[in-house]
């Protein structure tokens, strides 16, 4: 089979039975390092809701990630500037960080914006970083999507869980997903090296989950540090000079004069 990162040779590597009813295949390459599924067909019925009943951890990744996006952007980029949340699902990301005071905005073609209705991206804007938080697994065609995002900014802060050496048994990895067969893309530290390459940018990892690809040139050990400070409740300390978008938000919607 044939690679969809880099276009070489995947080969078979065990199968896994998805939503208790299709036999999903895997293929690993070797070159890249990366894990996909042949034809994943249940698809439609996986996504019957966006969002799985499972996915218990919704609201405390995204205040996790709103931590530690505020002090990425505080110390590597122009807080001042424009962000997106990409694949931003109910919009709960974007509406913690513009309570925080960054600029942001919500853009997802698959689920309903709930919490930042009337923040959606128009294209028009110009984006400073771009953030895609537990999508990169969903992507069928991750090249593809990647492309998208990095012709939006050529900063993309995002998280997705990658393995190390070779890919772990069904048994041994609950990031499978199997129950919802929504995670069809899985990813190693050399795929992402590769793709950083193949792009002529950057990769940072903390080696897990939290990854940033960008122009920007840096210690992996800086980057770690910065994900540490957020840990140490240096997050409001490290947002002077910006101002919550709570009041200002009200202000500007209710001047519409319609709900969005």
């Amino acid at each position: 089979m044939k690679c969809k990162i880099c276009s070489g040779k995947a080969t078979a590597i065990f199968s896994a039975l998805v939503l208790q009813k299709y036999t999903a295949n895997y293929f690993f390459c070797n070159h890249c390092g990366y894990l996909q599924i042949e034809d994943p067909c249940w698809l439609e019925e996986s996504y019957d809701s966006t969002v799985s009943i499972e996915d218990t951890g919704l609201v405390k990744r995204n205040l996790l990630f709103s931590k530690r996006s505020s002090v990425i952007i505080n110390f590597l980029f122009n807080k001042n500037g424009r962000f997106l949340d990409y694949a931003g699902g109910y919009g709960i990301f974007v509406r913690l960080m513009r309570d925080s005071g960054f600029d942001f905005y919500w853009s997802d073609p698959f689920t309903q914006n709930l919490i930042a209705r009337g923040f959606e991206y128009t294209g028009e804007e110009r984006i400073e970083l771009l953030t895609a938080f537990e999508c990169f697994e969903h992507f069928s065609d991750p090249i593809k999507e990647i492309e998208t995002m990095l012709n939006i900014s050529k900063n993309i802060l995002f998280s997705t869980r990658i393995f190390k050496g070779t890919p772990p048994d069904p048994d041994q990895w609950w990031y499978y997903y199997l129950n919802t067969g929504q995670h069809i893309s899985f990813y190693s530290e050399k795929t992402l090296q590769f793709i950083a390459k193949k792009n002529n940018i950057f990769l940072n990892t903390n080696h897990k989950s939290f990854h940033l690809f960008s122009t920007k040139k840096l210690s992996n050990v800086y980057f770690n540090f910065l994900l540490g400070l957020s840990q140490l409740g240096m997050v409001n300390v490290l947002k002077l000079g910006l101002k919550s978008k709570t009041d200002m938000d009200f202000s500007l919607l209710t001047s519409r004069g319609k709900n969005i």
